[in-house]
């Protein structure tokens, strides 16, 4: 069965996404998920959502994250937000927005459940 090719658009998102994860998992994040949102949703393409254990573990992924988006694709977030209390941070790439939360934050919002009618991507990291 063939699949489809992707658009140059599309091919750079994906490689996004796996430099996302990639960086996240350099810093442990937890439980990963990303999620293909891209028929259900006109925010972005892509959700990912990570666990961070403490503040300065959520800082430390959303600052790696950052750094290498900025190195390997000259992008700087769209928009940034909860970096300073760093209980949840999201991170606007316009096709991407990433989440990165404490495990209480995760569990209270349960963004999995909320587009659980999303595409869940296979990981292998």
């Amino acid at each position: 069965m063939n699949q489809p090719s992707l658009t140059p658009a599309q091919a750079a998102t994906n490689k996004l996404v796996h430099a996302i994860l990639e960086s996240a998992d350099d810093r442990k994040a937890a439980d990963p998920i990303a999620l293909d949102v891209s028929d259900i949703s006109y925010l972005a393409d892509y959700f990912i959502i990570l666990t961070g254990f403490s503040r300065t573990q959520v800082r430390a992924i959303c600052d790696s994250i950052e750094e290498k988006v900025e190195s390997e694709f000259g992008r700087s977030p769209i928009r940034l937000e909860g970096k300073q209390d760093s209980s949840w941070i999201l991170i606007d790439y316009g096709s991407v927005i990433v989440h990165i939360f404490l495990p209480t934050e995760r569990e209270f919002y349960n963004l999995e459940a909320f587009w659980g009618h999303a595409t869940k991507l296979p990981l292998a990291l």
